[in-house]
């Protein structure tokens, strides 16, 4: 008697991981279909890079439309299909950084990684916790959330950058490196100062954990 294995739930980078070297080469060869299940693969994951670097929905759609229709005439040119990650993320970061001229913005971090040391260890802030066991403190959170996001304005696009697509794409320091083109020591350095000037940002501002008494 044959056994049916239960079903495994794959997340959006599994499916794309999984499917994403015979969509391509059939992208490659003018599939408009194959190009379409692309962009259905990996438009979340763009357009939430895009709304948490600008925090502006219309931004987010402009930027993940102009990286998925550069995906489209550009993808013939793309050589190692193993790089497809990198090479689509680099096309959004250089949208990012062109309309990041007319406007900026982002999503708050969570103080827990503003204020960790051992940033090339720490979870993205999705993965943290940030429940609550009251209105009260869920109101507090909301609160610190806006403060971090005014001094995340104040970090220059090139950390902020990594920043996002570290604590927030979840994407590794050597992929983010080959999306940037710069060395992991590079990526590792820019993030570090990047949580550093927000630190003394907020310090600025009088708040720290002990003056918020963050994770009591």
């Amino acid at each position: 008697m044959r056994i049916k294995p239960e079903p495994v739930t794959q997340t959006l980078p599994d499916i794309a991981m999984m499917h994403s070297d015979n969509l391509i080469a059939q992208a490659k060869a003018g599939d408009q279909n194959a190009q379409g299940r692309i962009v259905q693969l990996w438009y979340k994951r763009i357009y939430n890079f895009g709304f948490k670097f600008f925090q502006d929905h219309d931004m987010a759609m402009e930027v993940s439309q102009k990286t998925f229709i550069s995906m489209c005439r550009s993808l013939a040119s793309l050589q190692d299909t193993a790089r497809f990650k990198p090479w689509l993320y680099k096309i959004a970061v250089n949208y990012c950084r062109e309309e990041a001229r007319k406007r900026k913005g982002n999503r708050p971090l969570s103080f827990d990684v503003v204020w960790n040391q051992d940033a090339e260890n720490s979870p993205a802030w999705e993965s943290s916790s940030n429940r609550f066991d009251s209105p009260e403190k869920q109101y507090q959170q909301q609160e610190l959330a806006d403060v971090l996001q005014a001094a995340l304005l104040e970090v220059n696009d090139e950390q902020r950058e990594v920043v996002i697509m570290k604590e927030y794409e979840g994407l590794k320091f050597r992929e983010i490196a080959e999306i940037l083109n710069i060395s992991e020591n590079t990526v590792k350095s820019r993030m570090y100062y990047g949580l550093d000037a927000l630190r003394k940002v907020l310090e600025k501002k009088n708040i720290t954990k002990e003056t918020i008494g963050y994770g009591l």
